[in-house]
């Protein structure tokens, strides 16, 4: 019998190739988030720079992006799991049907959906895999968004504390001038005074 289209002899390696390389995408992804925690556990809790909050919120970005990656990966391997899943069946099938007549090929045909239901187990088993690190990824994900939620509440409130103390400064800075002013003002007519005192003495001399 002919190989089924879309599969060869080198069709698990491709596969297996496939699946290593995801996995070290899933585990740079992951050792990033992890990177990016321990950033965000380093931050002072008073304080935060718009640069630092800015890096935190470009990074998110990058991974959300990576993760989409991820999931369209995922999707073409659950698209090879099916068309693995359908290959059985067919095979199966032309077994039952051709079981009397191809006695000698019965036993390369059992070999062959032995092969495959083994690859049909492997892309079961790196699907789980794969769907277990994007439900981890999504939980990083979610705990960095509220992070970057409480980082926006403490900056705000930085601002609103910015402006309170700007606006003491412009009081006390309108208290001094007006103080000044007063101090001039009694200066100059204190000065007035004993000019027109002395004027007063000169004339009675």
């Amino acid at each position: 019998m002919a190989t089924p289209l879309g599969w060869s002899q080198g069709g698990s390696g491709s596969v297996c190739l496939a699946f290593d390389q995801l996995r070290d995408v899933i585990e740079s992804q992951e050792e990033l988030i992890h990177q990016l925690r321990n950033v965000m556990v380093l931050q002072d809790e008073n304080f935060v720079s718009k640069e630092e909050f800015q890096a935190v919120e470009k990074k998110l970005v990058e991974e959300k992006a990576a993760h989409a990656k991820t999931k369209v990966l995922l999707a073409k391997e659950e698209e090879k799991l099916q068309f693995a899943l359908g290959e059985v069946e067919v095979l199966s099938k032309q077994l039952e049907k051709e079981k009397l007549a191809f006695e000698k090929a019965l036993s390369s045909v059992k070999s062959r959906v032995l092969q495959e239901s083994s690859k049909k187990d492997q892309l079961i088993t790196k699907c789980n895999e794969i769907e277990s690190h994007i439900i981890k990824q999504e939980d990083i994900l979610n705990g960095k968004e509220n992070e970057i939620k409480e980082l926006q509440q403490v900056i705000c409130q930085q601002k609103q504390i910015f402006r309170n103390h700007m606006s003491d400064f412009r009081i006390q800075k309108q208290q001094e001038n007006y103080m000044a002013q007063v101090l001039d003002q009694k200066h100059k007519k204190t000065s007035g005074m004993r000019q027109a005192r002395r004027h007063q003495r000169l004339r009675e001399k």
